[in-house]
């Protein structure tokens, strides 16, 4: 077998990295020539992770086929979000917690996606199934991706699988789940040195609906207000991006980790889909969204279905 490439979706976040170098660190225990890659740098909130328990960043491609043709996709399976030349590439395994869209392979594969609030969770369940010992530092970035994507516990995506890999994982690695976790996701809300067009590029992801092309970008603070001082700014990077790209409708969610809540912004159109999906009135291109904080789970299920309206 040639060399695999392991990695996540463009834009890493914690699970995009941690999840690709757990398994690709559980493919080299199983006899596979693997190495875990990413389309994107770290993230502030990633690199924290990497720093605290002494792993090096996997370095980052944006073209897999002049290396190798076999790869191995990590907490994401649409297109969009992967590799730009994903569809000439021989997909071997698929681990992911999203829901299945624009995806197809010519050849059989191992497919493994559940409903739980992290792929890290599922990563671990394959180390025990094949009996291979998790070293401290895998499970210090597995934990990471748990604490990361479920925000401590505090997303509806989470699930008590979540909240058990994590307790197991910070055994392992040697931290105290709630004071690590917390450190964790602050050093993720560093906004402030950070241009318009980086922050809508942090965590950010495409979705196709209903003939129209919708970006959902993500930011974490603990002051909504400090980054809404430059919704001016924002906004205007938002329609540079659509008109870049191709993107119909840009938003952008900015959720207040300590609260659990969060503020929307709004460029471009179909306006009226946010509207009927979320059930408020766009003042001044914004809306509240009390209590939400997971994109996968309360905002692209939601706009898909307005959009098919």
């Amino acid at each position: 077998m040639t060399k695999v490439l392991i990695f996540g979706h463009q834009n890493p976040d914690t699970d995009a990295i941690g999840a690709a170098i757990a398994f690709a660190n559980l493919q080299k225990e199983l006899g596979v020539d693997a190495e875990a890659v990413a389309l994107g740098t770290p993230n502030e909130e990633t690199q924290f992770a990497l720093d605290h328990f002494g792993v090096s960043a996997p370095r980052v491609v944006e073209t897999i086929a002049g290396e190798t043709s076999d790869v191995m996709l990590v907490d994401h399976n649409e297109f969009q979000q992967s590799a730009a030349d994903i569809e000439d590439l021989n997909i071997l395994a698929v681990v992911d917690h999203h829901r299945i869209a624009n995806f197809q392979t010519a050849n059989p594969l191992y497919y493994r996606a559940e409903p739980v609030g992290c792929t890290s969770t599922i990563v671990l369940k394959l180390y025990k199934e094949n009996d291979v010992t998790i070293p401290k530092e895998i499970a210090g970035m597995m934990l990471s991706a748990i604490v990361s994507d479920t925000l401590l516990f505090k997303s509806p995506t989470c699930t008590p699988e979540d909240v058990d890999a994590a307790n197991a994982l910070a055994e392992i690695a040697g931290v105290d789940l709630n004071s690590y976790g917390l450190d964790l996701l602050k050093a993720g809300t560093n906004l402030g040195d950070k241009s318009e067009a980086e922050l809508l590029d942090l965590d950010a992801k495409s979705f196709p609906m209903n003939g129209k092309t919708v970006r959902v970008a993500q930011v974490n603070t603990v002051d909504i207000e400090e980054v809404f001082a430059r919704q001016d700014a924002l906004r205007d990077a938002m329609l540079t991006e659509n008109t870049k790209n191709g993107y119909d409708l840009f938003l952008l969610l900015v959720t207040n980790i300590l609260d659990s809540d969060s503020e929307l912004l709004v460029a471009g159109e179909p306006r009226e889909k946010v509207t009927e999906a979320f059930g408020v009135e766009l003042k001044n291109d914004r809306a509240s969204l009390p209590g939400v904080v997971s994109r996968k789970k309360q905002v692209v299920p939601q706009l898909t279905e307005a959009f098919e309206k």
